[in-house]
């Protein structure tokens, strides 16, 4: 397996001078006063306009469904038994609907937020189902079947539903914009000439949900001046980073030119590791790629240099997954965890279970629960001292339980409440250090891990690294096989590692 390299796109003699160039990132970086005044603004979580098209589809749908059986109830009565041929009709219908306005673009920001300019699609897209449904029922010779009076109801109900969704749906599109409901956040990244050019021009674009939060350049206000087309600099690359953190950012724009190779490297290397959209600004570029390459904020293309993992409805199946694989784990060890409890309490004085801080998502820090392993007084909740083999502070029921992991059982209630997910990198403790080194500063690029929510097991725990990380050698593979995660996500991967979990977990060399 190859390590990824998030510059992997660039030329190599490009990578090399960026190599030979020093990193001069500030580790510590602290955000200044004006800094965490804007972030404190942006703590809370929006809604994506992908997000707000799906639930319309789904509403949709579920309210033409509604106005057909609502037609059929009026004109027929309350059935005694199903009628296939109707209950067919009104599903086929209302899924045909939904699929011909996804078709028709009906479902964009800018259909939604001016209905009445459109209504004459919605119209010819509700006619064309009711047309479609006729022409089968012809072909089926059962046109005799339904009743005139239904057909006719259920069209003049229906049309009014999507009108009148859409006309509310347009108010509150308006009202949430309007109040940073919903929105992307972005970042400008470099100043100067070129960010105040890509702002003006994002300023221009009609329907524009982008909220330009600052700007952050390594610059001193010499080179780059200190307001940019009424944006603030709020501070350099490293303090980005942690102002990305403490705000919920969805994008970074990189503003600097294609040919400034070097400087674009030495940001990437840096703000990769962040869960955000990284785009970089191509509307004064000459350089043309693939079409495929770009996305566009109006009119203003974007190249995609890394998108958020695990996103919008990805990320809504995949909590739907640990919910439901949580409640199944659950039930399934319970008369495990509490033979556990009894036994720990039997072995040794002090507490069934134990939390320990690790890093969650974004670099947060969460608490993880484990049944305790250890003597109550001899506990280190910071984990700064690595579990070896033979060591004195483990109970002998904790030689047991951590042997067969059982003391991670615990975490399904972690999955459950939602700050670990069933699959993921594992959290490591917040002062996890491997040769008196924190795991940051053994590999470039540590924190990726966190641009997904952790896991109770992960694709690395099954490929064989689990347990003390006594080396910088695997702490490193650790790391390469959870990057490698998170890159190729999908829920049949998650569904793969978990079944492959229990069989891996049979291997306890490295587990003590």
């Amino acid at each position: 397996m190859n390590q990824i390299d998030p510059t992997s796109r660039f030329t190599p003699d490009a990578v090399r001078r960026f190599e030979e160039a020093k990193d001069e990132r500030s580790k510590n970086a602290e955000l200044g006063s004006v800094a965490r005044q804007v972030a404190s603004q942006y703590r809370r979580d929006t809604m994506s306009p992908v997000m707000v098209s799906g639930k319309l589809r789904i509403l949709e749908f579920l309210l033409l469904l509604l106005a057909g059986a609502l037609a059929y109830t009026y004109r027929i009565g309350v059935p005694q038994q199903f009628d296939w041929d109707y209950l067919a009709a009104i599903f086929g219908g209302s899924l045909l609907t939904v699929i011909l306005l996804e078709f028709t673009d009906s479902y964009q920001m800018a259909v939604l937020r001016k209905p009445l300019a459109h209504m004459r699609t919605f119209a010819l897209v509700w006619s064309g189902a009711f047309a479609a449904m006729a022409l089968a029922s012809v072909f089926m010779k059962n046109s005799a079947d339904f009743s005139r009076l239904w057909f006719a109801g259920w069209y003049v109900s229906g049309f009014i539903i999507i009108l009148g969704l859409r006309l509310v749906m347009a108010r509150l599109i308006k009202r949430w914009a309007r109040n940073g409901v919903m929105e992307r956040r972005a970042v400008i990244v470099g100043g100067g000439q070129a960010a105040e050019t890509l702002i003006r021009s994002l300023e221009k674009q009609a329907d524009n949900d982008i909220r330009i939060c600052g700007i952050f350049d390594d610059r001193d206000d010499r080179r780059s001046p200190p307001i940019v087309a009424g944006y603030p600099k709020l501070g350099n690359i490293s303090e980005l980073i942690e102002f990305a953190r403490a705000a919920r950012i969805d994008m970074l724009i990189v503003s600097l030119p294609l040919t400034a190779e070097a400087r674009v490297l030495s940001m990437l290397k840096k703000l990769w590791v962040l869960p955000v959209d990284i785009r970089l600004s191509a509307h004064s570029s000459e350089l043309r790629f693939r079409p495929r390459a770009y996305s566009y904020i109006g009119s203003v293309p974007l190249l995609d240099i890394f998108d958020k993992p695990i996103n919008d409805w990805d990320s809504v199946a995949k909590r739907a997954f640990d919910i439901i694989f949580s409640l199944i784990g659950i039930a399934l060890f319970a008369p495990v965890m509490l033979a556990t409890a009894i036994a720990i309490k039997l072995d040794s004085k002090g507490p069934i279970l134990f939390k320990q801080k690790r890093h969650g998502f974004n670099n947060e820090v969460i608490e993880v629960y484990k049944f305790r392993s250890m003597y109550a007084d001899q506990s280190d909740p910071t984990a700064k001292r690595a579990v070896t083999k033979g060591d004195p502070r483990v109970t002998r029921v904790g030689r047991v339980i951590r042997k067969t992991s059982i003391d991670e059982l615990p975490q399904f209630f972690n999955a459950l409440l939602g700050n670990l997910s069933l699959v993921g990198p594992r959290p490591h403790a917040v002062a996890a250090q491997s040769h008196n080194l924190l795991y940051t500063e053994v590999v470039d690029g540590y924190f990726a891990r966190h641009k997904v929510k952790p896991g109770v097991t992960g694709w690395a725990q099954i490929n064989g690294w689990r347990g003390e990380m006594d080396t910088d050698e695997k702490i490193k593979k650790r790391t390469e096989f959870d990057l490698f995660y998170i890159e190729n996500w999908s829920l049949w991967f998650d569904l793969k590692i978990l079944l492959m979990t229990p069989i891996r977990l049979l291997d306890t060399e490295n587990a003590y």
